[in-house]
């Protein structure tokens, strides 16, 4: 039903993130000018857009010397058509500055191109 390659991609995606693996995944399922877009601006970011694998590790660089994780979890993959699939990340982080506590849920659209992930965007739920 669906493509071999997607499906093999989404599912070690998943694995990975589950096993706290997810530089290996950036390793070995990223293509090198990969894209990384998030819904709104990160701090210190110029944009929401992250071009070239190198600067995606810098935002996991941001990402783990910012917060402290708790837990996390990752549910899917959902598969949508021959090119792209959904997971939802879920995480117990504290922001290393402020103390605060929070339970993040976002979603990942990943789509894939030659067998490499060639784009992600990150949606999330407004809080309040």
């Amino acid at each position: 039903m669906f493509d071999a390659t997607l499906m093999e991609v989404g599912t070690k995606l998943v694995a990975l993130s589950q096993a706290g693996k997810a530089r290996e995944g950036l390793d070995t399922l990223y293509s090198e000018d990969a894209v990384s877009v998030e819904a709104a601006r990160m701090p210190g970011a110029e944009g929401t857009e992250t071009h070239g694998l190198p600067a995606i590790r810098g935002k996991h660089d941001w990402w783990d010397s910012t917060m402290e994780m708790h837990s996390a979890s990752a549910e899917g993959p959902f598969f949508h058509g021959e090119d792209s699939f959904g997971v939802i990340f879920e995480a117990d982080v504290t922001d290393k500055e402020n103390g605060r506590r929070m339970q993040m849920k976002e979603l990942g659209i990943y789509t894939i191109k030659d067998g490499k992930i060639v784009r992600e965007e990150f949606y999330y739920q407004a809080e309040g």
